[in-house]
């Protein structure tokens, strides 16, 4: 089974995460999504998988700085937006047997191995 983890290497809590993946036996596909974001269909897949809305998953003071107001935006252009701006978009997130979790803490990410 693919292990995937949404990571940002200047993230400590993307950095523990991967470490507990890497301790438990997993060697996961890692997509450094601010450098290769999610296309709309792809993160659409992952909030389902997630059980969350697009607002749950942004990060709130970098959608600000982004200018981004999630009061202002239906769930399809939050997602456009995130999709742009891949910063407001919480991390680490990991993929695996369809099921998906956030790694905060890094700890909840066991539960879909």
């Amino acid at each position: 089974m693919t292990v995937t983890i949404y990571h940002n290497p200047r993230c400590g809590k993307s950095r523990q995460t991967l470490a507990l993946l890497r301790e438990r036996g997993v060697e996961p596909r890692i997509v450094e999504y601010l450098k290769t974001p999610p296309s709309a269909a792809e993160l659409k897949q992952i909030l389902a998988m997630l059980g969350m809305t697009a607002q749950e998953l942004l990060r709130k003071k970098e959608a600000a700085a982004a200018g981004i107001d999630p009061g202002k935006l239906s769930e399809n252009r939050l997602i456009e937006a995130m999709v742009r701006n891949p910063i407001v978009i919480e991390r680490p997130i990991v993929v695996s047997g369809g099921k998906a979790a956030l790694g905060r803490p890094p700890g909840a990410v066991v539960k879909v191995l």
